[in-house]
This record gives C-alpha cells, sequence and structure tokens, in this order.
C-alpha cells in the first residue's frame, strides 16, 4: 500500500472519528430525565445533542491511533497528537518516535513489476474507499434534518437493552436496507455506540462503521474506538482516542 493511499484513508477516518464525535453531546443527554419514551422525545434529544456537540471535547486534547489492515495485515500505523484549534478546527501533529508498519521490500525487475500491479491495486482502494467515505458521511454524523425525516416517515424503532439502556434504530435511514444504530445508556444519559450497516452499489458490498463511546471523569463522552469494515476489499481501518487531558490556556 503506498504513502499516499496509507495517508488517504488515515485522513478518511480521522474525519470519520470526528464526525462521529458530534453524536456524544453529554450537555445534551445529561439533560434529559427521565430517558425519552417515544420517537418525538427521542428525536427531539438526538437533534438537541448534534446541535450543542462537541463543547466539552473542545477543551482537550488526546492522542489519536491509526491502523489501517489489508486482508488481516497491518499496513498502516500511526500515532497523532490532536486537539481543536481556535477556529474549531482539529489540529494533527504527529507524536515524535511513534512506530510505524515498515513498508515491505522491493528491489529487482520482478520487484518493479510488483509494485506496478501495487500500484494499481492502489487506485482501485483509493476509488472504492473515497465513494464509501461519501456514503458513510450521510450516515455519522446524521443530519438532524434526515433523522426528523426518518420519524415523520415512521422509520424509528426502540428497543430496550436490558436495565438502563435503549437502541433507537433508523431503518432504511439513507437507502432501502440499511440501518442506523444508536445504544444509549439511559442510566447516566450518554451514548454507548453508533452502528451503520450499509452498502455500495449493491447489497453484496456491504460497509460497515462501529463507533465505540467512552466517558472522562467529568462526563464527557467520546469516540473511544471507530472502526470501518469494507469487506468486499477486505478493508480494515481503526482508529483509537485514548489519552485524554485538559487543553492548557483554555
Amino acid at each position: 500500500m503506498s504513502q499516499y493511499l496509507r495517508r488517504r484513508l488515515a485522513l478518511t477516518l480521522c474525519a470519520m472519528a470526528t464526525g462521529a464525535l458530534a453524536l456524544a453531546t453529554p450537555t445534551a443527554l445529561h439533560a434529559q430525565a427521565p430517558a425519552p419514551a417515544g420517537p418525538e422525545q427521542v428525536v427531539a434529544s438526538l437533534k438537541q445533542s448534534l446541535a450543542n456537540s462537541q463543547q466539552r471535547l473542545r477543551q482537550y486534547q488526546w492522542i489519536e491511533t491509526t491502523v489501517i489492515s489489508l486482508k488481516g495485515e497491518e499496513k498502516s500505523r500511526k500515532e497523532e497528537q490532536v486537539y481543536y484549534g481556535a477556529d474549531g478546527a482539529l489540529v494533527k501533529l504527529p507524536v515524535p518516535g511513534a512506530a510505524a508498519a515498515p513498508p515491505p521490500p522491493s528491489g529487482g525487475r520482478g520487484g518493479r513489476l510488483k509494485e506496478k500491479v501495487k500500484e494499481n491495486k492502489v487506485d482501485e482502494m483509493k476509488d472504492y474507499m473515497d465513494r464509501a467515505t461519501k456514503l458513510i458521511h450521510l450516515y455519522v454524523p446524521p443530519a438532524p434534518a434526515r433523522i426528523q425525516q426518518a420519524k415523520d416517515a415512521g422509520h424509528v424503532q426502540l428497543t430496550p437493552q436490558g436495565p438502563g439502556g435503549v437502541r433507537v434504530e433508523f431503518p432504511a435511514f439513507v437507502q432501502p436496507g440499511d440501518l442506523l444504530a444508536i445504544d444509549v445508556d439511559t442510566a447516566a444519559y450518554a451514548l454507548k455506540t453508533v452502528s451503520v450497516n450499509t452498502y455500495l452499489d449493491k447489497p453484496s458490498e456491504t460497509v460497515t462503521l462501529n463507533v465505540q463511546y467512552g466517558t472522562l471523569n467529568d462526563g464527557t463522552s467520546y469516540a473511544a474506538q471507530t472502526t470501518l469494515d469494507a469487506a468486499a476489499k477486505k478493508i480494515r481501518v481503526v482508529v483509537t482516542n485514548s489519552g485524554h487531558r485538559p487543553l492548557s490556556g483554555r
């Protein structure tokens, strides 16, 4: 996998992870008590959480680790220090001394031929991941207007998840046969997971995204781990956020 593709995929999943953070809004969720009783209340809560998103996370900096694998083999690993700048945009700086997966050796005529084949595959994967990225961005973070449309169309399902938990599902959220699901911890009023099951071009080209949330000591929710699986191409990208600490000067 070329350096360009590794960089492209890393930026893709970093963007997705950042977008998923928009769902983690402890201020809005903690304000809801008791838990929403029906679709109307759930939709209102989700829209409010989206509108007030990322406020507490702007006070933190953390380490983001991105790992890209192809057919189960790790191809790239990158660590960056991440925080929000004064303009509200994410700032990402390389972590000095962070280990990276070494590129495969090449050389000779046979090596050049293999590199050419790899370049062709890189172009194919780049196009595929570009399209997968555009599709996933329709789900994470979900647009408040699309959430309202789903509710108005009756495409909201509430399923209890044991004591203190509920799953909010939006079938056919973007296209027929897809599913957006959000698990909420109603005891702490915090998001636990956001998952997407969709496809590219045809149902057999499955693309899934799973976001696992964590909670900081002050109740701030954050995307602890984001995993993208493109089964048709055997590509997996995992973004992990850890080591949160207050951002000095704020």
